[in-house]
């Protein structure tokens, strides 16, 4: 049959169409192809965790936030899927995600679990691991181990406390078909954590410093009857001249000299959840240090050296004052108290070289009068 060239040029045109068509369908198929290669996760259905009721209840404290720090935030779980009917066990793994994301259902499993008391402890949890990996086992079977870490944190007032760190986990080993046993594993690591921070908090809850709920402060003033070369701070003991046992290491102008000083002795204990701290003053003249000229021994001077004890001694008491409750963080009292025992220290110093220098070390009778009273006033206030 002949036809016609407008028909011919149809034809043709309906040719080329069929081999684009063909080759399309080609790279579609090579393209799926690909990624199956690429995604070895295709087709794998994320896990549902379920929940289950925690082997304890709460009683010291309400997870206040969970915090993701895993190094893989996309996948949970790398499995071995089970074979097809009739075909080999696959050696690769596939990554797979909890249902909502890692992330979500850990805290959804948290929140059923471990009711938000707030009149309970708040606490932190960084999820640091919380996966599954599985290999290949003998005769056709598959080996997985499920780990979980955490750190568990205090949500303090404008700070975070660490508590403790927890890493652990389960193995199993299951018939290549039974992929169900990877829920399980990962649910049973999860609780096994929570529980161990359970059992953490009710052993620590009454005697660990950080996490104490208050802070209680209670000095003592250090005074014993007699001591070498020691000299403790007393109303009922003022100092004699026998307390001055030391000589001038060089030449002096000054008739005598004292050395005072304080510091301090602490120790910490927790009473039924409340932080006392105990710190006992002490106010002291080394005698060896202190020194006095044989024509000098008068009322007078004895006075004036008397005084810089005093000076002292009031320096320890406003000390005494900045130490409250409100200053003081569980997490570091220690280093607040020393801070402003430093900063006391430096006020001592600075206070006695005013004295000296105001009263020309004694010679000023006038000045050395009303520092007489001005001292006598805050002690008697203190």
């Amino acid at each position: 049959m002949i036809f016609s060239d407008k028909n011919g040029r149809a034809a043709e045109r309906s040719r080329r169409f069929a081999k684009q068509v063909a080759l399309w369908s080609l790279l579609v198929l090579l393209l799926v192809s690909m990624l199956s290669a690429v995604r070895p996760d295709a087709g794998v259905a994320p896990i549902v965790l379920k929940y289950e009721s925690l082997p304890f209840s709460a009683k010291e404290f309400y997870v206040a936030g969970v915090v993701d720090a895993r190094a893989d935030k996309k996948a949970v779980a790398h499995i071995i899927p089970a074979p097809a009917p009739g075909k080999a066990l696959v050696t690769t793994t596939v990554p797979t995600d909890l249902q909502g994301g890692g992330l979500q259902a850990v805290q959804q499993y948290i929140s059923k679990g471990i009711p938000a008391n707030k009149k309970l402890r708040p606490i932190i949890i960084t999820l640091r691991e919380f996966e599954v990996k599985e290999k290949p086992g003998e005769n056709g079977r598959v080996q997985g181990q499920a780990v979980t870490a955490m750190k568990f944190e205090l949500q303090g007032d404008g700070e975070i406390i660490p508590l403790t760190e927890y890493k652990g986990g389960i193995r199993y080993n299951r018939p290549a078909s039974q992929v169900e046993a990877v829920e399980p594993a990962l649910r049973q690591s999860l609780t096994g954590a929570l529980a161990y921070f359970n059992k953490w908090m009710e052993e620590n809850a009454n005697t660990n410093p950080r996490l104490a709920k208050s802070i209680k402060v209670i000095f003592t003033d250090y005074s014993v009857p007699a001591a070498a070369d020691t000299v403790f701070y007393s109303p009922k003991r003022p100092l004699n001249w026998n307390d001055f046992t030391g000589g001038p290491s060089k030449p002096s102008k000054f008739a005598a000299a004292v050395f005072p000083g304080f510091a301090y002795e602490g120790r910490s204990e927790v009473v039924n959840g409340e932080l006392h701290l105990y710190l006992d003053m002490k106010v002291y003249v080394l005698q060896s240090s202190s020194w006095v000229k044989p024509d000098s021994r008068n009322d007078y001077s004895l006075n004036h050296e008397q005084k810089h004890f005093d000076l002292v001694k009031l320096v320890a008491e406003r000390f005494k004052k900045k130490i409250t409750p409100e200053i003081l963080s569980v997490e570091d009292y220690n280093s607040i108290i020393q801070y402003h025992y430093i900063e006391s220290f430096r006020e001592m110093n600075q206070l006695q070289d005013q004295y000296d220098t105001e009263t020309q070390h004694g010679l000023n009778k006038v000045v050395q009068e009303q520092w007489n009273r001005k001292i006598a006033e805050e002690l008697g206030r203190l």
